[in-house]
């Protein structure tokens, strides 16, 4: 696979009849190691080891309805109180971010109102911080820290 700009983590990879598969450490279990994954895995090894993030608060493709459409977001953490703390969209490294995924996630977190949303293709990565009563976003220019008061 392909590196990342991302830390280096110690993913257990196992081949199993010609597939990889990769060991989800949210989830608890082996999956398909596709381009995807691979970025999905990562980054949950830089929230949990870098960020700090509570690994007990994160979650990994969670269904969401959105209108009458079943979709899957690819990573919630939630604050202490149980909210959407941060969203984060994933996509291969070979996918361009731009309008179209911006759109996607912003379109989820109507549904989930998470107070940051993020995306990442592994090799680039955008944070916005969720305005509420101005309806609108703010880039910023690093992950914001865990809160550590209930």
């Amino acid at each position: 696979m392909q590196k990342l700009n991302l830390p280096d983590c110690d993913l257990r990879i196992k081949s199993e009849e010609g597939n990889q598969f990769v060991f989800d450490i949210i989830r608890k279990k082996y999956l398909v190691l596709t381009p995807e994954e691979w970025v999905r895995q990562h980054f949950v090894h830089l929230m949990i080891n870098h960020l700090k993030y509570p690994k007990s608060l994160i979650s990994v493709e969670n269904g969401l309805k959105y209108f009458k459409n079943q979709k899957r977001s690819d990573i919630v953490l939630k604050n202490r109180q149980g909210g959407n703390f941060l969203l984060i969209e994933c996509k291969a490294p070979d996918v361009k971010l731009g309008r179209n995924t911006l759109t996607q996630i912003s379109q989820y977190n109507k549904q989930l109102q998470a107070a940051y949303i993020a995306m990442t293709n592994g090799l680039q990565h955008y944070i916005w911080e969720y305005q509420a009563k101005l309806g609108s976003y703010t880039q910023l220019k690093e992950f914001p820290t865990f809160p550590t008061k209930s």
